[in-house]
């Protein structure tokens, strides 16, 4: 998609040039200044009863008159927030959808400003509204003749091309890696391997001058991964442990360090999960997928920080030579591990990446992981669960999430829930009771990272969607991109 800006004066927005011109209208009442064209044609359409300025009113003309774009459309944002914003941006893409129109200007009125969170969420906005999955569906619908999108900056305002600048460019790097973390985790667990993922992060690193390395079961074997190597013990699929650097600064700073749970297919193993929805297992990549994306943002954006990101990637299967529940292994860290549901498989490879991220002497590291279903009974689709062991960074994770509308929500980490994982037979049990699911799995993590700074996001209601709109939503790229800029301030 082709971004752009125009500079033009809202009191003449009748007569800009394009295939549609759509209306971002902001408060229960015509901002002042606005085009007295489309102003008689806002009323009129009012007093027919086909449109309200309030949230989520959508109406597309056609050869409006007086206007020069043959397609008008009208959305109302209601409040002025951000998240208004872009949900009425949305609607109005959503009226162009197979029209043929190949250009569309966009004006947002009744905003105070142009601001460059205002210019990013135009950018993602539109990637979410013309994403179509086709790599193993050619006969999927194109998405429409959209090739180009112009932000309309008010004239009379000062600094708002500089915020739309810098808000477009963050925008599409965020979105390229939002689109690049769909596209893994859509694909089916045949195509989506270990391999696969190992070999995005290769292409990345080509394209980007990253650093990369792609570790094999031998040279885990000889790391100690013990826990990482017994999930993956079950699958003829070979695993990938796999390293990616972004060095934007000296090498005595600290680098942020991002984990991603890689399973590529998660069967349960022999704590077999049930049949129904177990396709969407091909989601449980999800955090490898969103690291993935977010190493892409970052190396378009070129911050000043170095980055590190770490993905564990297996299959988690049912066999001769699967994990079973009662067996006992040793994680990198020398901790025992009792294992009583290998369905509990997340935090397993996870447990292993941290300890191998101790070797960097990392700022923070914050691991990311579709880990359980109690998340998504407590928080849902709308937040990721998060996990953080302290104050500060909890508030810059959650700070993040705000700002990139890819909101996360603090969940405790009270020392009490530790009681749940203990064993007669391990250092710990990979699984507690069902009380707290999404806790006591963060506290199984947080034995791993008493030498960081640590936080976990638990992604499993938010990483993918179910029915009819089934597919993956990249967050939280948005989340992590937006953290890490801001570790770089």
């Amino acid at each position: 998609m082709d971004f752009r800006t125009q500079i033009a004066s809202f009191d003449a927005l009748a007569g800009i040039n394009a295939d549609a011109l759509i209306l971002v209208l902001v408060g229960e009442e015509l901002p002042a200044g606005i085009d007295p064209v489309v102003a008689a044609l806002v009323k009129d359409a009012i007093k027919l009863g086909d449109f309200e300025l309030k949230a989520g009113k959508v109406l597309s003309l056609q050869r409006a008159e007086g206007v020069k774009a043959p397609r008008l459309v009208l959305a109302a944002a209601g409040k002025a927030t951000l998240k208004s914003a872009r949900a009425a941006f949305q609607a109005a893409l959503a009226q162009l959808k197979g029209r043929g129109a190949a250009h569309a200007a966009t004006a947002f009125v009744g905003f105070e400003a142009m601001t460059d969170s205002l210019a990013e969420q135009f950018v993602l906005a539109a990637g979410d509204a013309t994403y179509v999955y086709r790599h193993t569906k050619p006969s999927a619908p194109a998405e429409g003749k959209l090739q180009k999108l112009t932000l309309v900056l008010n004239k009379s305002e000062e600094g708002a091309a500089k915020a739309a600048k810098s808000g477009l460019t963050r925008g599409q790097a965020i979105g390229a890696g939002i689109e690049l973390a769909r596209e893994c985790a859509n694909r089916p667990g045949n195509y989506a391997t270990p391999t696969y993922l190992g070999e995005q992060v290769k292409a990345l690193g080509s394209s980007h001058g990253l650093k990369v390395e792609i570790l094999d079961r031998k040279a885990v074997e000889k790391l100690g991964m013990g826990s990482f190597l017994s999930v993956a013990q079950g699958s003829d699929e070979p695993l990938r442990f796999i390293v990616a650097r972004y060095d934007g600064a000296p090498k005595t700073q600290a680098p942020v360090v991002l984990v991603g749970k890689g399973i590529t297919f998660d069967s349960g193993g022999i704590s077999l999960k049930p049949g129904a929805e177990m396709d969407e297992m091909k989601f449980d990549m999800g955090g490898a997928a969103s690291v993935i994306g977010t190493l892409r943002a970052v190396a378009e954006l070129k911050p000043k920080l170095n980055l590190v990101v770490l993905i564990a990637a297996c299959e988690n299967m049912p066999s001769g030579r699967a994990l079973k529940p009662g067996d006992v292994v040793t994680s990198m860290s020398g901790q025992t591990i009792e294992i009583l549901n290998t369905d509990a498989e997340g935090r397993l490879v996870l447990c292993d990446a941290l300890t191998y991220a101790e070797r960097f002497k990392p700022a923070v590291v914050v691991d990311v992981a579709t880990l359980t279903g109690a998340c998504v009974i407590a928080l849902g689709g709308v937040r990721s669960g998060m996990y953080a062991s302290d104050d500060e960074l909890a508030a810059a994770l959650s700070a993040a999430g705000d700002a990139a509308l890819d909101p996360c929500w603090r969940m405790p980490l009270d020392e009490e829930y530790d009681e749940g994982l203990k064993t007669n037979f391990a250092d710990v049990a990979n699984v507690g009771s069902r009380a707290g699911g999404s806790i006591t799995a963060a506290k199984f993590l947080q034995r791993f990272a008493g030498k960081f700074r640590w936080g976990h996001l638990d992604i499993a209601g938010t990483a993918w969607k179910g029915g009819a709109a089934k597919g993956g939503t990249g967050r939280p790229v948005g989340l992590l991109t937006h953290f890490v800029l801001s570790q770089a301030k």
